[in-house]
């Protein structure tokens, strides 16, 4: 009778090896747009997003971890208004031809058995500071039209302009640097 236990136990784990693996996710660019939103003088909010996003994410839903690699093109920066775009690409700000990406990597931070933040470091005009974002929500599913599994989530943090060398961040010390930062995202498993 052990016997047969044993010979079930070991089927059943080889029938199942993904359960126990880490799975990786390629981010989709086209469903993928992190955005920032600031004050501008404390009279209104500027609101912007970047359009081309690129990187992974890695879930072991077993062992309840996960990295996040995230590449962001800086010159993608969109605030729908092109003087706007201008300045936030000049070296004012992003300064794109010198700093052409912004770079996010973490660990993913699980309670119970879903993903609740993302513990990282975030990469802006050459400077590297800790930044935590909150997963706010996420989901997977089979996707209708490609039949492979696709995760979706939505999460966001703060930053404070003031802590990246920018050379408008004096107009935004202190809490009228501060940035938030949200990012919906979309991302399809690999190889399966």
């Amino acid at each position: 009778m052990p016997k047969r236990v044993l010979c079930a136990v070991a089927a059943l784990s080889l029938a199942h090896p993904a359960l126990a693996e880490p799975i990786t996710y390629e981010i989709d660019p086209s469903h993928t747009y992190p955005s920032i939103e600031f004050p501008h003088m404390g009279i209104s909010v500027w609101r912007g997003k970047f359009d081309k996003t690129s990187g992974t994410v890695v879930i072991d839903r077993a062992a309840k971890t996960g990295s996040v690699d995230i590449t962001v093109a800086a010159n993608s920066v969109d605030f729908g208004l092109a003087a706007m775009d201008d300045k936030a690409k000049s070296d004012d700000f992003f300064d794109v031809a010198q700093f052409p990406t912004v770079t996010y990597t973490g660990k993913i931070q699980f309670v119970g058995d879903e993903p609740k933040s993302i513990v990282g470091e975030i990469t802006v005009h050459g400077v590297t500071k800790p930044l935590t974002l909150d997963i706010l929500s996420s989901k997977c599913i089979e996707h209708p039209f490609y039949k492979k599994e696709v995760c979706g989530a939505d999460a966001q943090g703060t930053l404070n302009w003031s802590e990246f060398g920018m050379k408008m961040s004096s107009y935004g010390a202190g809490d009228a640097g501060k940035t938030l930062l949200r990012i919906q995202v979309e991302g399809m498993r690999k190889g399966a």
